[in-house]
This record gives C-alpha cells, sequence and structure tokens, in this order.
C-alpha cells in the first residue's frame, strides 16, 4: 500500500499518531537531506527538522490533499527552514523538553546523517577507483545533473549517445566494485 493511502487510512481511523509516524519515517530522511543543504548547518537542520516533524504531525489530520503528501511535506520543510532563518536571531540557549514528535524526528535525523556520512564515505571509495575522465563523467551527470547534450559540450568532442554509453558502462563497473567491497546488500 502506498505512503499516501496508509496515512489517509490511518487518519481516517483517528490513529493521528500512527499515520504521522509513517510520514516521518518514510519522508523524514529526505526532509533531513534538505534541510541539511539548505541550512548547512547541522543544528540548525535538527532544530528545523524537528519543527517540520512537529507541524507535520499536528497539521496531518486538516491536510486537505490539494497536492501530494510529500509534496505537503516538502512545503512544510521548507517553512520550517524560513522560519528558523527568520528566528535566528531568537535562538533559545537551552533546547526545550522533546515531545512524542520531536523524539522521533531526532531518531530519524541522527540515524540519516549516520547512513548519509557511511553511503558518502563508500562513494569516495569508489570514485578512487575511476579515472579522471570517468570522475568528471559521474560529475557532470550525477551531481550537476547535466543532460546528455550538456555532458557532451562539455566533454566534446564526445557526442550525447557516446556519452551515454560509456556512463552505462561506468554504472556497472561502479556496480561491480561496489559488489566485490560488500556495499550493496
Amino acid at each position: 500500500m502506498q505512503l499516501e493511502a496508509i496515512v489517509r487510512e490511518r487518519v481516517a481511523a483517528g490513529d493521528v499518531a500512527g499515520a504521522a509516524t509513517e510520514a516521518i519515517r518514510a519522508l523524514g530522511p529526505k526532509v533531513v537531506g534538505y534541510l541539511r543543504t539548505v541550512l548547512q548547518d547541522e543544528e540548525d537542520a535538527a532544530d528545523a527538522f524537528s519543527a517540520w516533524a512537529e507541524d507535520l504531525w499536528k497539521g496531518l489530520p486538516s491536510f486537505q490533499a490539494r497536492s501530494s503528501l510529500r509534496t505537503w511535506s516538502l512545503r512544510l520543510a521548507f517553512n520550517a527552514a524560513m522560519d528558523l532563518r527568520a528566528k535566528a536571531h531568537c535562538r533559545r540557549e537551552r533546547r526545550f523538553a522533546t515531545s512524542e514528535a520531536s523524539a522521533l524526528a531526532e531518531e530519524i535525523r541522527t540515524g540519516t546523517v549516520e547512513r548519509i556520512e557511511r553511503d558518502r564515505q563508500k562513494l569516495a571509495d569508489l570514485r578512487a577507483q575511476l579515472s579522471p575522465d570517468e570522475q568528471t563523467l559521474l560529475f557532470l551527470r550525477l551531481d550537476q545533473e547535466l543532460s546528455w547534450d550538456e555532458v557532451a559540450e562539455v566533454l566534446s568532442p564526445l557526442d550525447a549517445q557516446t556519452a551515454r554509453k560509456r556512463f552505462e558502462r561506468l554504472k556497472e563497473r561502479l556496480a561491480k566494485l561496489a559488489r566485490e567491497r560488500g556495499y550493496l546488500d
């Protein structure tokens, strides 16, 4: 069953806590990544993530599905980040006691940060095995999200089709390296 259906079903049954927990567990890791990127500070990201979880928890019963749950939750994350930035001058010196939503948010955020760091180390290890040309191809396509035509323009005289084929071979090579190192489950 899809997340939105599960959440709607639980809210309709009066299980807002269960619905919110499902939503926070499913959507939280991406939200943490977004907040870390936007706020560029772990403590700020943690505070904004906690606010996001509280807002999601409180707002779920009134969620009207005018947009997807994912889109709505990302809007809440955006609002939490902007609120935190706007209130930077009012930061409190001590943290308030955590509620159930804040405790869950902290659990998800901490686990996500640790997982992201482990994954980052694995990716760095794999990338170190590549030639500069291969690293550039990965950077252009994945990190910069360039189209194949743009990749070909940067790597000229390569054409888009050749760049795509090299990328496919590179993905296969990386998958093989990852399996050999035990990085894939």
